[in-house]
């Protein structure tokens, strides 16, 4: 898998694309204007590791009151890039552009009105008159940003396209890409290239079709944004983990992506955890121990579930090693050939230890299996 080529965007203190890793954001449940409750959150979120925390940002208040926030949160040592996201009126974005690293914006309220699901009918003229609305709209916009080097995302969402695209294309990833694209060429117009793109649905067929015919529109247009994934309204618990892990991952495998969120109807320092899975699962980013086991069969030669609680709670501590506890020889060496360290049934109430792909010790009575297992690993990793 080869990552699409992107352009660096920065954002405060980090990098979004190009070479950079797949960073992981989040999102403030407060009230904007609940400092306490924010700068409580934002510094949570970041604990777990989140990279950028998104504020809802309403109205003019709000986006004033970001100053406040983004003080108590730096005055309590935490330099984590903060994100406005704004609806409805550019004026809001304009203000928060001064005190936020990035404002996020949506091209299906931003100029447009409100959507009301009518049928619009337009003249080629005419259509041409609300694309130089939005233009007359977004360039104050981006040269504050400019000036503040304040980034920004254009984030568009399936479910709240504007009745102008909705008119004209339906209700097709033709039009959500379209709606995206009418933006991107301002910018690129404006050589404004502080932008992250995204579009989010909360089905995730609709999601990954409309993402990648966004990078076909881009490409075809030389553009390099980086993009941030989501699976938005993707719900809690289980289902929400399943279907974000679907959306994001389906495009991460494609090489798509240069930041996530996984959206969890939760604390939003739940859903850090679980963005970082979903990148080691992708083969991106490596922040904990793997480990690769297999399910159990009639062949299994030992207490399988029983052996990988007493390995993990023994080397949970080796950030990104992958370490593989397979039941039999059939299940062995070739099946956990992508493991760095292997424990494998080798006769009843014996295993064999890998490095590798290599056996480094065989037979090994099943009582002083787990004990060698950390020495091996131990011996090995301390070089």
């Amino acid at each position: 898998m080869q990552r699409r080529t992107t352009h660096e965007v920065r954002v405060g203190n980090i990098g979004i694309g190009g070479q950079n890793p797949v960073r992981v954001q989040s999102m403030c449940t407060t009230s904007t204007m609940d400092t306490e409750g924010c700068v409580q959150q934002i510094l949570a979120i970041a604990r777990a590791g989140g990279e950028l925390v998104r504020l809802t940002t309403q109205g003019v208040r709000e986006a004033e009151n970001l100053r406040e926030i983004r003080r108590r949160v730096r005055e309590a040592g935490c330099d984590v890039p903060l994100v406005a996201d704004v609806h409805f009126n550019p004026r809001v974005a304009e203000v928060a552009a001064l005190y936020c690293e990035k404002v996020r914006i949506n091209p299906g309220n931003y100029v447009d009105a409100a959507r009301q699901f009518k049928h619009l009918e337009y003249t080629d003229e005419e259509y041409q008159t609300e694309l130089r609305k939005i233009e007359d709209r977004l360039v104050p916009f981006l040269r504050i940003c400019r000036e503040h080097h304040t980034a920004v995302r254009i984030g568009v969402n399936h479910g709240s396209l504007s009745d102008r695209i909705m008119s004209h294309y339906g209700d097709t990833p033709e039009g959500i890409v379209e709606s995206c694209m009418e933006f991107l060429r301002i910018c690129m117009k404006e050589h404004f290239m502080d932008v992250v793109v995204s579009i989010k649905a909360s089905n995730t067929v609709v999601m990954v079709e409309s993402v990648r015919l966004l990078v076909k529109a881009m490409d075809a247009e030389g553009m390099t944004f980086p993009l941030h994934l989501g699976v938005t309204e993707a719900g809690e618990g289980e289902d929400g983990r399943i279907k974000s892990a679907v959306g994001i991952g389906a495009l991460l495998v494609d090489g798509i992506g240069d930041t996530i969120r996984v959206s969890l109807s939760e604390p939003p320092e739940n859903e850090i955890p679980v963005a970082y899975t979903l990148l080691q699962a992708a083969r991106l980013r490596f922040t904990k121990t793997e480990y690769i086991s297999c399910p159990g069969c009639g062949r299994t030669l030992f207490d399988l579930q029983g052996t990988i609680a007493r390995v993990k709670q023994a080397t949970s501590h080796f950030t990104g090693l992958k370490i593989a506890v397979m039941g039999c020889i059939v299940n062995g060496p070739g099946e956990m050939a992508d493991a760095d360290y292997g424990y494998v049934g080798a006769a009843r109430g014996k295993v064999s230890l890998y490095r590798g792909k290599q056996c480094v010790e065989m037979n090994i009575p099943e009582a002083e299996a787990v004990d060698k297992l950390i020495e091996l690993i131990n011996k090995n990793e301390s070089l």
